[in-house]
């Protein structure tokens, strides 16, 4: 057994050894393409009409599930399917009181808010 730990210790170093080894413009494009990566996913979860009324509505304050199946027009299993993309993407959470679910913008969710009401303004 502690042959396998050498072995996967000599690994692990020379993996770092191999990232540090990396020249900093190789660096730089893989950070630039994390970042997109991240910036995609995080599009792919707005990028739907219902899910920006939601950040719109939720941009002028907390609301529970009710109040937005009646601004929204839908019932509450499609809003609460719209609401949970939105809270797996970091950009809304909740707070139960009593059987109510409340939502409100992440700090993400707020600068969502913020392009979209300048891209539409």
């Amino acid at each position: 057994m502690p042959a396998t730990t050498t072995k996967t210790g000599a690994k692990a170093a020379t993996a770092t050894k191999t990232v540090a080894a990396k020249p900093k413009a190789v660096r730089g494009v893989e950070q630039r393409f994390n970042k997109a990566r991240r910036a995609s996913i995080l599009l792919k979860h707005v990028s739907d009409p219902t899910r920006l009324q939601v950040i719109l509505i939720l941009a002028e304050g907390e609301r529970h599930v009710g109040a937005l199946c009646e601004q929204l027009d839908q019932s509450q299993p499609a809003v609460s399917h719209h609401l949970a993309l939105l809270r797996h993407g970091g950009i809304i959470a909740p707070r139960r009181q009593g059987k109510n679910n409340f939502y409100s913008l992440t700090e993400t969710g707020t600068e969502l808010a913020r392009v979209v009401t300048n891209l539409i303004d």
